[in-house]
């Protein structure tokens, strides 16, 4: 899994965080909606959980790519 991830393009990464990852941009972003929702305890529906996936994978990804770059490689 981690050489899947180091080959993804990071500037790809970071065009996905910036578009889906923040979609749609009004009212609010969903994934910020979804973790509001989340810490107010709101109950969450199974197209929540799908919803706060898909635009969060992006983020994900981007987090785990930039660890493995700075870890060091033994």
């Amino acid at each position: 899994m981690k050489t899947a991830i180091l080959k993804l393009p990071t500037m790809a990464l970071v065009f996905a965080c910036a578009t889906l990852g923040l979609a749609p941009f009004t009212p609010m972003p969903h994934l910020l909606e979804k973790m509001g929702m989340i810490v107010a305890g709101s109950p969450l529906k199974p197209i929540d959980y799908f919803d706060m996936a898909f635009h969060g994978l992006p983020w994900i990804l981007l987090a785990l790519k930039l660890y493995f770059l700075a870890t060091p490689k033994h």
